[in-house]
């Protein structure tokens, strides 16, 4: 498989939006779902600088327009998190992402006068959010939890970053710059409007922004039971459960049954048939998806490791100095795996009740990297044992996870060995 054509020329993503509308939160994403798909990505975000050069206990009149030395100061950070971010980029970077609010005219037009004297387009990504209940939620669960109201008191915090948000929204201009190339997000993705969107990574964005909400669900990510490939060491293949298999696939379904209740779990499995025979026990209506096929070991499936050692130690060797990268003869590399489980994370981010993904190891390192937003090239070192369920629950900024050993023990260890 060959990897997509890219655009590897910089580009700068400036986040536009008051305070509590989730401008963080998309940031993060973005930064995320880009690093893992091979771009090199990084975030700067201002309010960081704030906090890290004019400390945390600022209260709310320091936010006010009409303050002088509080504009003045809160521009110094905003310029000395731009000129790092252009350093970045002069330095070989890739995707910077300039989390502020940038909320007027004057300051993004100053964004992109400093931008595009280093050669740098400038996308705006503005989050709007009508909606008062999210714009609530987003306060106490986020917002309250910040540097900023550490060890003050829940209520007062509340106070202090209303009357912040008020003075922020006293001089808040929307984007609406018809010359300026932009992506408008209103109420967490019921509504995506674009202007000027030119290139392959603005354009590869839209569909990720598109699809993404903040209802609270779990996300399972499980091996299938052991297989009788497992049971022998070998690579591929598509062969049946074995008998401990059978086992774990019935612990599965009364795992998840007790777990998710009364609501439905979208079940998705890959086509081969360990992964769809440790699902019947559950469901008769799982998705099976080809993305979700183990790597393709190509000339070396059915071999066992020692067995490609021995017969192939060119190919054993070059594997073992670049695990990520490699591509197996006639087969895949993790980097390929990543790239066709692309469209899958979309249907991924959309989802709104509980998903259990039945898998195999290396494609489950990949998605899980994505979720837990570790670095790609690390995929290949992840421990995802057999017989256990990861569970995974989004949250704005991170991912919650717990893991869940069930029993049946597997002979030798969790027959890890036996594939990527």
């Amino acid at each position: 498989m060959v990897s997509l054509a890219r655009d590897s020329s910089p580009i700068v993503l400036a986040m536009v939006g008051l305070p509590a509308r989730g401008k963080t939160s998309i940031a993060r994403k973005i930064a995320r779902y880009l690093s893992w798909l091979g771009h090199p990505t990084r975030l700067f975000n201002v309010g960081n600088y704030r906090r890290a050069h004019l400390g945390t206990a600022q209260p709310h009149q320091f936010f006010d327009p009409n303050n002088t030395e509080g504009r003045q100061a809160l521009l110094g950070m905003a310029m000395t998190a731009l000129d790092d971010l252009i350093g970045w980029l002069s330095s070989g970077g890739e995707v910077a992402i300039y989390d502020a609010t940038n909320s007027t005219r004057a300051r993004r037009n100053l964004v992109i006068e400093r931008c595009q004297a280093h050669g740098f387009p400038v996308v705006f990504i503005e989050s709007i959010c009508n909606d008062e209940s999210i714009i609530e939620t987003n306060v106490r669960e986020t917002k309250l939890r910040s540097p900023d109201y550490q060890g003050v008191d829940p209520e007062a915090a509340l106070r202090d970053f209303r009357a912040r948000i008020a003075h922020y929204a006293r001089a808040y201009e929307p984007l609406g710059e018809p010359e300026r190339s932009y992506i408008k997000i209103i109420d967490v993705g019921r509504q995506v409007v674009l202007n000027r969107i030119h290139g392959y990574l603005p354009a590869r964005l839209v569909p990720l922004l598109m699809n993404m909400h903040l209802t609270p669900h779990p996300i399972w990510l499980t091996r299938h039971g052991e297989s009788v490939f497992n049971e022998k060491g070998l690579l591929g293949g598509d062969s049946d459960l074995s008998a401990r298999g059978d086992e774990y696939a019935k612990n599965l379904s009364a795992f998840i049954r007790e777990r998710a209740g009364d609501e439905h779990v979208n079940v998705w499995t890959s086509t081969l048939r360990r992964t769809i025979q440790t699902a019947r026990p559950m469901t008769q209506n799982h998705v099976a998806w080809r993305a979700l096929d183990e790597i393709d070991a190509g000339v070396c499936e059915g071999m066992t490791y020692e067995e490609i050692r021995q017969q192939m130690p060119e190919v054993f060797n070059a594997r073992a100095a670049d695990k990520f990268r490699y591509r197996y003869p006639r087969g895949e590399s993790y980097e390929d795996v990543i790239q066709r489980l692309d469209p899958l994370i979309i249907q991924l981010e959309r989802q709104r009740s509980p998903v259990l993904v039945i898998g195999h190891q290396a494609v489950l390192r990949a998605l899980y990297a994505y979720l837990v937003d570790r670095p790609a090239p690390s995929c290949p070192t992840l421990p995802i044992p057999l017989h256990t369920v990861i569970e995974l629950t989004p949250t704005a900024y991170a991912c919650e996870e717990r893991r869940f050993q069930l029993a049946p023990a597997v002979q030798g260890g969790d027959s890890s060995t036996a594939h990527p």
